[in-house]
């Protein structure tokens, strides 16, 4: 496990015993409370990487995870790998569920939108205002490009913004469609019908949006032709604070270092099917981000939660030191 050169490697500690568990078991509270969870957070005051709070809930009898899903503003994937044991359609009733909304923020500049294709969640770093206080981020599970339909990265703007839209699929969607038996018409208009929801952010990008469905069960998924797909309610919630020129940086960090207070946490997600530099590279990724975290903070690191992480990949930020060293 030790990298050749690294002060990481000589580092790392096998330390027996539970790692730190920040669970919280809410209960009815929670889901009173669900759409606070994953919404709009504060970004910590002293700079933390880290926002958000992991949490468990008993599922209903009649629960399925993709109703979990849902209620508490999370994707298909994310919480399939938060729960890798609990059957996907029939939890059964007080069935304990992992609620995957704790999150390191990807290493990008904090402003505008930022969108992990990996972790399949974008980030709005809600501008400051003068004499407000704090700033707070809005954050939402989203679906992404299919293999074969890849969600491009890079940095790009937001160039419009459309309520109701009408969508007009382009000829190789259409024979794809066609292909597949599911013909569809040359234009469809806005509507409950729609596959673009009740609004649009346009992007620079040409022919890339991000905007809701019609089709929400699917969102947490790879599913699209390329576009960012929301729930509608998220998008709802999103389409009046984002305003046309807001930056959007679209990354690929399948693998996520940050600080909260003086502990260091990782996250790591599955990378995209087609990534085979990132799989192959996933341990050394992780040791040269930890590297960079800690080169004004040396930390112990617990070599045991590391390897937990990087083996799992459960997508739920797990602490990897116990503290500044002295």
């Amino acid at each position: 496990m030790n990298a050749p050169g690294s002060a990481i490697g000589h580092r790392l500690r096998n330390f027996e015993g539970a790692c730190l568990s920040f669970s919280i078991v809410l209960g009815l509270l929670l889901w009173l409370t669900a759409p606070a969870l994953a919404d709009r957070l504060a970004l910590p005051a002293d700079g933390s990487d880290v926002i958000g709070w992991e949490a468990t809930i008993k599922a209903a009898p009649e629960d399925t995870l993709a109703d979990i899903a849902r209620r508490f503003r999370v994707g298909h994937q994310a919480i399939r790998l938060a729960n890798p044991e609990v059957d996907f359609w029939l939890p059964g009733g007080g069935t304990p569920v992992v609620l995957p909304t704790r999150f390191i923020l990807p290493d990008a500049p904090r402003e505008g939108i930022v969108l992990n294709v990996p972790e399949m969640r974008l980030y709005y770093y809600v501008p400051a205002k003068n004499g407000a206080g704090g700033r707070e981020v809005i954050t939402h599970p989203v679906s992404i490009g299919r293999m074969d339909w890849s969600t491009p990265l890079g940095r790009t703007h937001v160039s419009a913004k459309v309520e109701n839209p009408s969508w007009t699929p382009p000829q190789s969607i259409r024979a794809e469609a066609a292909a597949a038996g599911e013909p569809l018409p040359k234009y469809i208009p806005p509507g409950p019908d729609n596959p673009l929801g009740s609004h649009a952010l346009r992007l620079a990008l040409p022919a890339y949006l991000i905007h809701g469905t019609n089709r929400p069960y699917g969102i947490g998924m790879r599913v699209t032709h390329g576009c960012i797909r929301m729930y509608p309610e998220d998008i709802e919630q999103l389409f009046p604070v984002v305003g046309v020129g807001t930056p959007v940086e679209i990354v690929n960090q399948p693998v996520k270092v940050g600080w909260l207070g003086d502990t260091l946490f990782i996250e790591v997600h599955p990378p995209l099917e087609e990534d085979a530099s990132a799989a192959a590279n996933l341990h050394q990724s992780a040791l040269e981000q930890i590297e960079a975290a800690s080169s004004q903070r040396p930390v112990e690191l617990i070599g045991r939660a590391l390897l937990q992480a990087l083996r799992e990949r459960r997508g739920l930020p797990l602490a990897i030191s116990r503290g500044t060293e002295k």
